[in-house]
């Protein structure tokens, strides 16, 4: 028996970039050997097991061999004569398909190295459009890798595009498509993510709302990127400069999909986007199972960032309800994210902006919450007059406010 250290552990060592999980392959072992050393069987299709002491994974050496469409549709064979080098083969891209021994010499059977150095995304072998989700995988490593300047081998962009010609994409579970977008949705890039996918067809099959957009102008006026898929990304890279929030960063990614369904007589504008892209958004939750504080968080986004672009329009009355509406007061985290959102969605049109609105509803927020419903029950309101006495005090706070505003802060 022989253990290697193998897949994105060595690849990230030897790039000197952050190593968060250790994955393991068995040479030359079976399961009840395994076993027999206190390891837990965790695998079902194939034998992978947890170390007792660090749990870690820890996988028999295996080859793969596709016998019906689809991620699930693969026949495995993990008996004690696999080598190592059969096992890496069937890796998708030849960066994950290093390892290193307990002494830390490499095995590279497959150029992975000269990869790194090149900074190439390429596949290991055809066996790579057998596996649907490697589409998907090999967009989240472009995300990734995109700020060291890693690119998509072109003949591994061929593969991927014949793939989704075939319909093979048309497989995937919708687990695996969120927890991929949801991975890049962490990387530095994830834009990057969106790019590939469309640029081989994907996008069109797994993330269709999003694809829809890209072709739909919106006024120069207001957009000088016209766009509206292009507008999206650039979003999407504000959202992650100003927050590391995954919810954040996907709210940002849905928040205009209702500029898709906008019949193309009425473009460039877009009146009742905001509403239009709701039902856009729950469609894409359900399929993709989204969980739910995700899809909340969106639809709200999608409502509400044009009026809070518009305050300065606003009156009192309308602000206090935009707050109510929002969950402002119960949840005053969750609206500052939906700020934070608008925020990114003002910048992301290539434009210098200072977003005063941000700073005006954190103040108005803030003052608002220092009026106290105990203040209220404590001076004899009883029953429904409790809160229409609150929505007054609200009011006229706001009002205030905005009284006191100067004009270069409206």
């Amino acid at each position: 028996m022989k253990v290697y250290l193998v897949g994105g552990a060595v690849r990230d060592q030897l790039m000197h970039y952050p190593v968060k999980e250790k994955d393991w392959v068995v040479v030359g072992a079976t399961p009840e050997f395994m076993l027999s050393q206190g390891y837990q069987q965790v695998g079902k299709d194939f034998p992978v097991f947890l170390h007792p002491r660090t749990r870690e994974e820890y996988a028999l050496a295996r080859t793969e061999r596709k016998s019906a469409p689809g991620y699930y549709g693969f026949e495995c064979d993990f008996n004690q004569s696999v080598t190592l080098d059969e096992d890496l083969k069937r890796r998708d891209l030849t960066i994950n398909a290093i390892a290193m021994s307990d002494k830390g010499d490499i095995i590279d059977p497959y150029h992975g190295v000269d990869d790194l150095h090149a900074k190439l995304l390429r596949h290991v072998s055809d066996a790579f459009i057998e596996d649907p989700v490697r589409v998907l995988r090999v967009a989240r490593f472009a995300a990734r890798y995109y700020h060291l300047g890693f690119k998509l081998a072109d003949e591994t962009r061929l593969l991927m595009y014949q793939m989704v010609k075939r319909g093979e994409l048309t497989h995937l579970v919708a687990e695996r498509v969120w927890q991929e977008l949801h991975r890049s949705l962490d990387e530095k890039n994830p834009e990057i993510f969106i790019k590939t996918l469309r640029l081989c067809g994907a996008l069109a099959v797994v993330l269709p709302e999003i694809d829809a957009l890209f072709g739909v102008p919106n006024s120069v006026h207001y957009h000088p990127e016209v766009d509206s898929g292009i507008h999206t990304l650039m979003v999407v890279q504000e959202a992650v400069k100003l927050s590391e929030d995954n919810m954040i960063r996907f709210a940002a990614l849905v928040h205009d999909l209702g500029k898709a369904l906008t019949p193309m007589i009425k473009w460039p504008k877009h009146h009742g986007h905001e509403e239009g892209g709701v039902a856009a958004i729950e469609n894409m939750c359900q399929r993709l199972r989204i969980p739910a504080d995700y899809r909340k968080f969106a639809v709200m986004v999608s409502r509400y960032h044009l009026t809070i672009h518009r305050l300065s329009e606003l009156q009192a009355k309308t602000i206090v309800n935009v707050l109510e509406k929002t969950d402002a007061f119960r949840r005053p985290v969750l609206f500052d994210k939906l700020l934070i959102v608008c925020e990114a969605d003002a910048k992301g049109r290539g434009l210098e902006v200072d977003y005063v609105q941000a700073r005006q509803w954190r103040w108005i927020h803030n003052e608002c919450l220092k009026i106290s419903a105990r203040d209220i029950i404590e001076q004899g309101y009883q029953g429904e007059a409790i809160k229409d006495e609150l929505n007054k005090r609200r009011i006229a706070c706001v009002n205030l406010i905005l009284k006191s505003w100067k004009p270069d802060e409206k």
